[in-house]
């Protein structure tokens, strides 16, 4: 702990004599940006001097922007020189102040690896422009063999995002990026490594979406009674894949489980026949589900339930999906 002292017959005001000290242990980095200055009461017991004298020399380094006070924690060294200026009256640096801290930093970082200020400006803008760029055009990549898993992301991005949303096949990707100087590639985490094997020599981006976690169907699932009969209708064959080995490890054989493609009538009509609950994960298959149980609705003794899945995408993939195109 730096030890002050104060000449009691100097000319020199005692509280002036400990301003001066403390505004030197700051200035000579003795006290670094977001060091706790000492309590009144411990600099009191140093120094001899009274608390309100300690009080009004903190008062006045902080008014002068030497330090801060955060209430409750105590008074801290301020960082010099980032905070200072015009600029801290922009609103957005108001608005964002941790984001302002983090490009301060990653400047700093590149300061320090030997960039000029002009050449990490040209870094900085050089990444937004490409961006910008990519969001420019958004592709839904999913295998052609679950292309029903692509038509679900495209339905909800186009929901969500408010832009258009074109649909690729894996096998067709190469093809449509020879075409193009950036685009942005979004795709489930079930097929992010071979998008991103293929993207790798392009000038594109790739984002992954995280799926809805299905938690509310699944507490259903788990309260059904031995051998109840489970149907599922999706659009994706893969969602369907999945969701049998899921519910075959949640309940084993206690359920049977069937599943068909809203296309695929004849398993449609067995499932609508069989199944106590139906889960539907999209809107088409909801709606032809619905459709064939009004055809055969004769000769049921007791109509399924029909469970409308939340949707395919989550909720806070969207909105990140949203930031990183610049949508908001």
């Amino acid at each position: 702990m730096i030890q002050f002292r104060i000449q009691p017959d100097s000319e020199i005001p005692a509280s002036n004599q400990l301003f001066n000290q403390i505004r030197f242990a700051i200035a000579s980095g003795q006290y670094s940006p977001a060091y706790k200055l000492p309590s009144t009461r411990a600099l009191a017991m140093q120094t001899g001097l009274h608390r309100n004298t300690i009080s009004k020399v903190y008062r006045q380094l902080e008014e002068e922007g030497f330090v801060e006070s955060l209430a409750g924690s105590g008074i801290y060294v301020r960082a010099q020189g980032h905070e200072g200026g015009s600029r801290s009256q922009s609103p957005i640096l108001k608005q964002h102040p941790e984001a302002y801290k983090v490009v301060q930093q990653a400047l700093d970082e590149l300061l320090s690896q030997g960039c000029s200020l002009n050449q990490a400006r040209e870094l900085f803008l050089a990444e937004v422009d490409w961006r910008l760029r990519c969001s420019a055009r958004v592709l839904v990549v999913t295998p052609s063999q679950d292309i029903g898993a692509g038509e679900l992301m495209v339905d909800e991005l186009e929901e969500s995002l408010q832009i258009p949303v074109q649909l690729v096949a894996m096998e067709k990707l190469i093809g449509v990026l020879d075409q193009t100087t950036s685009a942005t590639l979004v795709t489930s985490r079930y097929f992010i490594g071979e998008v991103e094997a293929i993207a790798a020599p392009k000038a594109v981006r790739v984002i992954p979406l995280d799926i809805h976690d299905y938690a509310k169907e699944l507490t259903v699932v788990k309260s059904l009674p031995k051998s109840s009969c489970i149907g599922i209708v999706s659009l994706s064959s893969g969602i369907l894949r999945a969701t049998e080995v899921i519910l075959h490890g949640l309940r084993g054989d206690e359920l049977l489980v069937m599943t068909a493609q809203p296309k695929d009538a004849y398993k449609l009509h067995a499932i609508v026949k069989r199944s106590e609950i139906i889960f539907c994960t999209d809107q088409i298959s909801h709606s032809t589900a619905q459709a064939t149980v009004q055809t055969v609705l004769e000769d049921l003794i007791r109509p399924p339930k029909l469970i409308r899945c939340e949707n395919y995408i989550g909720t806070q993939s969207i909105n990140l999906l949203k930031r990183e195109l610049g949508l908001i």
